[in-house]
């Protein structure tokens, strides 16, 4: 919206006379903005739109919102063909009027609607629940042949989970050996006696862990989390108590924080979501790959809550059907960082216990490379010749 306003007021200055009737009104959706965000205050920063659309002072500020857009479309439908300018702001504030009317239509069933709030302001989306149809379309109408490859569509060697996602009805599939000698260049590190991931000494205990490991290795270690309340609370407790230089998502942007950590050729980073996937550090500067928990998506998230919720209507069992899969999905992700070359060597922490108490933890394994598997010390410290 402050986009949209600004917009108009800029090219208000190229056509005479529209300032005046072009203000008031874009004034006006900056108060309903505002307005609507202090509504929204005291809520959930992130939910969907039904938990919070039958408050009162909400559904004021969404229904002034909604009234000053179409002010805004009206005042400028006489003037949109006096500048190319004013007819494109004009059609966004139209097909923003629209998202708004959509966004609020309590009736839609192939979609959930939610919010997320900032400091300042928030944003209101609308995502599909199932992606499956639309994509099915599209393939048809391409009359061509589709190849989807990745290192981590499979579950197990299984590529029935992907498939659902996109539609994809008997398809062929192929699933290639890596070309990286897992057995010689890799060890898989599930430390005995770690208290469930829920527990309040879970990331305590972790670090403990992991600190024998990183004097094996002497640092070059990446720790991911699955939280930033998990990652903030292991650099403190990290901070006084290991010698190489420590790397935390937050304290700088995100390239930078890689550009040093690969030029330290000894450090430890640690890093949420955003440094599960898309990060290559080949080489020596990192030797290990710390992981805290299975990394399940948040339960309160408001787009997983509507789609578990229609596989439950669909006869489905949301855990096995999509929690575990997503999951599985995202760990094959994160230990994917550890080797990256065909003379890369290094060790796989696993930190969460469900790996071996709960049958699910099975899955998890057997769709991570087929490497040496150890809960003793001992063979990380063979490993790394320490």
């Amino acid at each position: 919206m402050a986009e949209l306003v600004r917009d108009t007021i800029a090219e208000c200055g190229s056509v005479t006379g529209v300032l005046g009737i072009l203000q008031p009104l874009t004034e006006a959706i900056t108060t309903a903005v505002r307005k609507l965000r202090l509504a929204m205050d005291g809520f959930p920063g992130r939910a969907a739109l039904k938990r919070i659309e039958r408050d009162a002072e909400v559904e004021a500020g969404i229904e002034g919102l909604r009234l000053a857009l179409e002010a805004l479309v009206n005042g400028l439908a006489p003037h949109n063909e006096r500048s190319r300018g004013l007819d494109s702001v004009h059609e966004r504030a139209q097909s923003a009027l629209a998202r708004l009317n959509q966004l609020m239509d309590g009736s839609a069933r192939d979609s959930v609607h939610w919010y997320e709030l900032s400091a300042q302001g928030f944003s209101l989306h609308s995502t599909p629940l199932d992606l499956a149809q639309p994509l099915r379309e599209l393939r048809e109408q391409s009359h061509a042949a589709w190849i989807f490859t990745s290192a981590t569509l499979s579950i197990a060697g299984d590529f029935t989970h992907f498939a659902r996602q996109l539609g994809l009805d008997d398809p062929h599939t192929v699933c290639l050996q890596s070309p990286f000698d897992y057995q010689r260049q890799a060890l898989a590190y599930l430390p005995a006696g770690l208290p469930e991931p829920n527990t309040d000494t879970h990331t305590e205990r972790v670090v403990e862990a992991v600190i024998p490991v990183l004097a094996a290795s002497q640092g070059r270690a990446f720790l991911l989390f699955t939280s930033h309340r998990a990652l903030r609370r292991a650099a403190d407790l990290l901070a006084d108590r290991v010698p190489w230089p420590l790397f935390v998502q937050g304290s700088a942007p995100r390239h930078q924080l890689l550009e040093e950590f690969r030029a330290s050729g000894n450090g430890v980073l640690l890093g949420a979501a955003s440094f599960w996937e898309g990060v290559d550090v080949a080489g020596d500067a990192l030797s290990v790959v710390v992981i805290d928990k299975l990394p399940f998506a948040a339960p309160d998230d408001p787009v997983l809550a509507a789609r578990l919720e229609t596989l439950r209507e669909a006869g489905l069992k949301p855990f096995f059907d999509w929690q575990i899969p997503n999951a599985v999905i995202a760990l094959k992700q994160g230990a994917g960082r550890l080797i990256r070359d065909i003379h890369d060597r290094g060790v796989l922490v696993l930190c969460d216990p469900r790996l071996t108490s709960k049958g699910y933890g099975r899955i998890f394994l057997a769709s991570l490379p087929d490497m040496p598997r150890t809960t003793d010390i001992g063979a990380v410290q063979a490993f790394f010749g320490a």
